[in-house]
């Protein structure tokens, strides 16, 4: 599970924020805002992403860079609102 979850992540940041560009090297833990792939916009069409493929909710105090602010973290709090555990 946790290599689909964080395939359909990497794809969704790559085409969203970095527009296809394969060139631009994307580690799972590269903290997404300080790089700056994506804003506070970027932040909210994540979450709905998240929500959407996932079939999770996020609360607002969800909504942290703990939670988003790399692949690695993303994939984690995936896996623990799906209750599954997801190696990062």
């Amino acid at each position: 599970m946790s290599s689909s979850v964080k395939d359909a992540v990497k794809a969704f940041i790559r085409e969203n924020y970095l527009f296809g560009d394969e060139t631009v090297e994307l580690a799972d833990d590269a903290s997404l805002i300080e790089n700056d792939i994506i804003d506070s916009t970027g932040v909210l069409e994540l979450v709905a992403f998240v929500e959407e493929h996932f079939g999770v909710v996020m609360d607002d105090a969800e909504i942290v860079p703990a939670n988003l602010d790399s692949v690695d973290r993303i994939v984690a709090y995936v896996g623990s609102k799906t209750s599954q555990a997801i190696a990062v």
